[in-house]
């Protein structure tokens, strides 16, 4: 498991991570299968155990552009947790994907019904996930149009 996929697991606390598991639901996708598209009902999210998600986005003209790639560990999806519940980017299993899928509507219930339950699951999303989705979308960015040798730093100083 990556350091980043760890982090979305271990960054709970025992209980709220048991929990939370146990609203998972294992999955099994193939090599090609499309998650989601952009615009589209954000009904579910998944933990990746196994495999390749890549993230893209819709760009006239050009087709799918692929803005991140997701593997072992990592969490797809967040945009379940804000209104309007609508998936920013698409999705689709570069390889076969085995994971932890999650419905929406009840975790969501359970983050209402429960205080600390629902601030640990909202740090840790906005912490883990959120935080590195942007990180990565600035990095992809300074590839497609900024000066050569933008990428050398992040603001703060710390790399891309």
């Amino acid at each position: 498991m990556t350091a980043q996929g760890r982090r979305i697991l271990s960054a709970l606390a025992p209980e709220h991570r048991d929990r939370l598991l146990g609203f998972a639901q294992d999955v099994s996708l193939s090599a090609g299968v499309r998650l989601f598209e952009e615009g589209g009902t954000a009904d579910r999210f998944w933990i990746i155990r196994t495999g390749i998600v890549v993230l893209d986005v819709h760009e006239p003209g050009r087709g799918a552009m692929v803005v991140e790639t997701l593997g072992e560990g990592e969490l797809l999806g967040w945009s379940w947790l804000f209104e309007p519940y609508r998936w920013h980017l698409g999705a689709r299993t570069r390889s076969d994907v085995e994971a932890y899928e999650f419905d929406a509507h009840l975790v969501r219930a359970a983050i209402d019904d429960d205080a600390a339950f629902g601030l640990a699951v909202t740090r840790c999303v906005a912490g883990v996930a959120i935080g590195r989705r942007l990180r990565a979308a600035r990095t992809r960015l300074l590839d497609l149009y900024g000066p050569p040798g933008s990428r050398t730093a992040a603001p703060g100083g710390e790399a891309p």
